[in-house]
């Protein structure tokens, strides 16, 4: 039964406390005594994010303004100060936060697995983002001549839709040193853009057993071992073809036989080629995951748009890191309870409602009861409450 908690309460509660706190046991942190703990401060950080603060200053002030709720919250015995909370997010160990949001990731992965797909199998999408940082506050983050930044290597699981992997770097890095990062499962298929088209590393991820699909970048030299007729293209498959790499550079990058996959989008007016490792899937299924490819655009863009990850709350860069991990923690805490409270909502839905109630004392499921909104025949409104 509801016991009249606050919505941002409630909605902590779906955090695994303990599993953190034996996290932050494993890391010798000079403020482990402070009054002020690892646990307030990531309470403190996922309520910035929910709310939408532009500012530390503008968060610790939000916060001052709610003193008196303050222990009921999680943020502690007392008011929150903006240095006591500039310390620690400059000097508390960001890995913390990153282990944690690999646990909350495991967590949100498992719970929406169940979603269904056209396919079975594993599939994962492997893109990067570039937050743009100002040069004179962030000189740590080497980038341009005139501006700094950091990158987001990201790989999402294109099946429900949940990052099971990412890493920061400056933004200087080249996307293809993501590749050797990521731990290949065998039999599952990893999605890459263009920007990828690194034949050593694919044939790396080939001897595997795991399966790859990649746009042609450039022209490579080729001899078509098989399928070199053309196709009636009914489904919009052009050419299913065998192919292996005939320049040196390339062939001894990649000395194997590769697919190569010519397909017309008639919704774009335009073809693309794939290559792939694949040889199971129809073509038709191969150009169908590359598509699919395009959720992790998609979250890039509502990860900037909704979590606070384009204005920091710290110059540092170990600052920087545990804001972008805090809101890794605040995008699976989200999507584990629009799963476990089954509301059927998108994740950016439910955020965006739960961010404008969090000091209301319903339950969150009051939140989301269904209103049918019917225009009659007079022009006007009226609600049809189930």
């Amino acid at each position: 039964m509801f016991t009249g908690q606050y919505i941002f309460t409630q909605i902590t509660q779906f955090l695994p406390q303990r599993c953190f706190r034996r996290i932050v046991t494993k890391y010798d942190d000079r403020t482990q005594k402070w009054s002020f703990s690892h646990w307030n401060q990531l309470l403190v950080l996922i309520f910035g994010q929910l709310i939408g603060c532009e500012s530390l200053r503008e968060l610790t002030d939000i916060t001052l303004a709610h003193a008196k709720r303050t222990n009921h919250l999680g943020f502690g015995n007392s008011p929150i100060a903006r240095n006591t909370l500039s310390k620690a997010n400059m000097l508390r160990e960001s890995k913390i936060f990153e282990e944690f949001a690999s646990l909350m990731i495991s967590e949100a992965q498992s719970k929406r697995i169940t979603k269904d797909f056209e396919l079975h199998g594993k599939f994962y999408a492997v893109d990067s983002t570039t937050i743009d940082l100002c040069l004179s506050l962030f000189r740590w983050a080497n980038f341009r001549s005139t501006k700094s930044g950091i990158k987001m290597h990201t790989q999402i699981d294109i099946i429900t839709e949940i990052p099971v992997f990412y890493r920061i770097t400056n933004a200087n890095v080249h996307d293809s040193k993501a590749m050797d990062w990521i731990s290949y499962e065998p039999y599952a298929c990893y999605v890459f853009d263009r920007g990828y088209f690194d034949l050593a590393r694919l044939f790396s991820i080939n001897l595997t057993g795991a399966f790859f699909i990649i746009r042609e970048k450039g022209r490579p030299e080729y001899k078509i071992n098989s399928g070199d007729e053309v196709l009636t293209g009914d489904d919009g498959v052009l050419m299913d073809q065998t192919v292996r790499f005939t320049s040196k550079r390339n062939f001894n990058n990649y000395p194997a036989e590769i697919r190569r996959i010519v397909y017309y989008a008639s919704d774009l007016g335009r073809s693309f080629v794939y290559y792939t490792n694949n040889f199971y899937l129809r073509a038709k299924d191969i150009a169908l995951l590359y598509r699919y490819r395009w959720q992790v655009e998609l979250f890039f863009k509502w990860f900037k748009q909704h979590l606070r990850v384009k204005k920091f709350w710290g110059n540092s860069e170990n600052a920087v890191r545990i804001q972008v991990h805090v809101a890794i923690i605040t995008y699976c805490l989200i999507a584990i309870i629009e799963h476990d409270l089954k509301l059927g909502r998108p994740v950016s839905e439910v955020m965006r409602i739960l961010g404008c109630s969090l000091l209301v004392k319903d339950s969150i499921e009051e939140l989301f009861k269904h209103q049918d909104i019917q225009q009659n025949d007079c022009g006007q409104l009226s609600l049809n409450f189930e």
